[in-house]
């Protein structure tokens, strides 16, 4: 039961990553998102130049402690994502370059997302 449950939040915390990298796209579709998504980003952002962890890292730790297994002392990007990507390990300058990536990736989607808006209103 418990690592049925630290794997669904290991899922739903790569689903949350994705959102936030790409979930400016889904404003095009329905802009109400923006309010889901933008505090995401900040979210995700200030976890980043912080250098904190994610509490869904804390409690897919403490899933996997309660299913018996072994948890992982570092947090869910350095885990899954970095060791395949960066198998030195995550730095701190590392983790402004996720930011500031996040931050552009975004803007330009908003752009494109403001682009999209601008053009339905003026088809209006």
């Amino acid at each position: 039961m418990y690592l049925l449950a630290a794997q669904i939040t290991l899922i739903l915390h790569f689903m949350f990553i994705l959102f936030v990298c790409f979930g400016a796209l889904f404003v095009i579709l329905r802009a109400k998102i923006f309010f889901l998504h933008f505090p995401s980003l900040v979210w995700a952002v200030y976890l980043e130049l912080s250098s904190s962890i994610c509490p869904l890292t804390y409690l897919e730790n403490n899933l996997l402690e309660m299913a018996g297994l072994q948890s992982y002392p570092e947090g869910f990007i350095e885990k899954y994502i970095f060791k395949t990507i960066y198998p030195l390990g995550l730095t701190d300058e590392i983790q402004m370059y996720i930011a500031l990536f996040l931050i552009l990736i975004n803007c330009l989607f908003y752009f494109l997302v403001l682009k999209k808006l601008k053009k339905r209103r003026n088809n209006l």
